[in-house]
C-alpha cells in the first residue's frame, strides 16, 4: 500500500510540475517572447527541413517517389524534434530538477508566438499611425507572404487584422493545446507542442501547391491541417463566447468560413472579424498574381488600429482561459489521485 502510495505521489508531483511549466511558459512569452539573435527550436527545424527538402529535390524523382519522402520527412521532422525536446529536458532533469523545470518552461514558451504576434502588429502600426505608408508597407513584407508595395491605408490594416486572426490559432492556441495535451499523457507538454510546432513549421516551408513542393509538401500541408483542425474550431468557439454574441460569430462563420480554401485559416479570421464587426478577404496579390478570397464577416466597422489590438486581446483572454482550465483540471486529477490513496 505505500508503494501505491508513493507511486501515486510521484504522478501528482509530475502533473504539478507540468502544470506549473504551462504557467511560467505562458508567463516567459507574455514578458520576453522570442528575443532577437536568441537560438530557437524553429531555427533548428527550418535549417534540418530546408537541407532535406534541397537533397530531396535534387533527387529529381517522380511524383510518387517525392510523396513517398514527402511522408518520411513530415514524421521524421516532427517526431526528431518531440524527441529531442523530450531527451532535453529529462537530461537536465537529472542534473537537478529545477534546471528540468527551467528547460521544460523555456522549450515551452518557444512554441508560443503570443509576444511575437503582438510585437509584428504593433512594428506595422507604429509608422502606420505616424502617415508613413511606405515604412509601413515595408514593415508588413517581413510578416506576410502577399505584395505589400502597393497596398493603401485600409489593405495594410486589414492584412495586419488577418495575420493577427490567423496566427492566434496556428501561433498562439493550437500549440497551447497540444501542450495541455501532452500534459495529461506520459510525455509531457515538451514533446507534443513542439511535434505540433514542426508541423506547422513544415506547412510555412514546403507545404505549399505550387513547384517545386507540389508532391514533396503535400504530406505536410495536409497533416498540419488535420493536426489544426480540433484547436482552431475550439478557437472558434472560444472567440463567439468571448464576444459576448456567440450566436451571431457562429452565424457569421458558418455561413461566411466554408467558402475559404482553408479548411481552418477561414474559420479562424471569419471568427475574429464576426466578434470585432470588421469584414476580411477580397483582393490580395501574390508575386504579381491577383487572388480573390472570400469576403469573410460583415463591415459593421471600419478595421482599425483598435480593432487589432482589440483582436490581439481577445487571443490573450483565449489563452488565458484555456490555461487556467487546462491547470485546474490538472489540479483536480492530482487531488483525485491523492484522495484515493488516502482511501486505499
Amino acid at each position: 500500500m505505500s508503494v501505491l502510495w508513493f507511486n501515486l505521489l510521484g504522478l501528482s508531483t509530475l502533473w504539478f510540475r507540468w502544470g506549473l511549466g504551462l504557467v511560467v511558459a505562458a508567463s516567459l512569452d507574455r514578458l520576453i517572447g522570442d528575443p532577437w539573435g536568441w537560438p530557437h527550436p524553429v531555427q533548428a527545424m527550418g535549417w534540418t527541413i530546408q537541407r532535406a527538402a534541397d537533397g530531396i529535390l535534387r533527387l529529381r524523382l517522380p511524383p510518387l517517389g517525392e510523396r513517398a519522402l514527402g511522408v518520411l520527412l513530415g514524421l521524421g521532422i516532427m517526431v526528431g524534434s518531440g524527441a529531442v525536446g523530450w531527451g532535453i529536458v529529462h537530461l537536465a532533469l537529472r542534473l537537478h530538477p529545477v534546471v528540468g523545470m527551467g528547460c521544460d518552461a523555456i522549450l515551452l514558451a518557444s512554441c508560443f508566438a503570443g509576444r511575437s504576434l503582438r510585437q509584428a502588429a504593433e512594428d506595422v502600426l507604429a509608422p502606420l499611425e505616424a502617415g508613413d505608408i511606405p515604412q509601413a508597407r515595408n514593415r508588413l513584407a517581413l510578416y506576410v507572404g502577399r505584395d505589400t508595395e502597393r497596398l493603401d491605408e485600409p489593405g495594410i490594416r486589414r492584412a495586419v487584422l488577418e495575420t493577427v486572426s490567423e496566427n492566434a490559432t496556428d501561433g498562439v492556441l493550437a500549440p497551447l493545446f497540444y501542450a495541455l495535451v501532452g500534459a495529461f499523457s506520459p510525455l509531457g507538454s515538451v514533446p507534443v507542442a513542439l511535434a505540433y510546432k514542426a508541423a506547422s513549421t513544415l506547412d510555412s516551408m514546403v507545404g505549399y501547391r505550387e513547384a517545386p513542393y507540389t508532391h514533396l509538401g503535400w504530406f505536410s500541408a495536409r497533416f498540419e491541417d488535420v493536426l489544426t483542425w480540433l484547436p482552431c474550431r475550439l478557437t472558434v468557439l472560444t472567440v463567439a463566447l468571448l464576444s459576448g454574441r456567440p450566436r451571431h460569430v457562429l452565424r457569421l462563420c458558418r455561413r461566411d468560413a466554408p467558402a475559404d480554401p482553408s479548411p481552418n485559416a477561414g474559420w479562424s479570421e471569419c471568427a475574429y472579424a464576426a466578434a470585432l464587426g470588421v469584414q476580411v478577404g477580397g483582393k490580395n496579390v501574390y508575386r504579381g498574381q491577383v487572388k480573390e478570397k472570400p469576403l469573410l464577416g460583415d463591415a459593421t466597422v471600419l478595421i482599425t488600429s483598435d480593432r487589432i489590438l482589440a483582436a490581439l486581446a481577445l487571443t490573450r483572454r483565449a489563452a488565458l482561459l484555456w490555461l487556467a482550465l487546462g491547470v485546474t483540471l490538472l489540479a483536480l486529477r492530482a487531488w483525485l489521485q491523492l484522495r484515493s490513496t488516502s482511501v486505499i
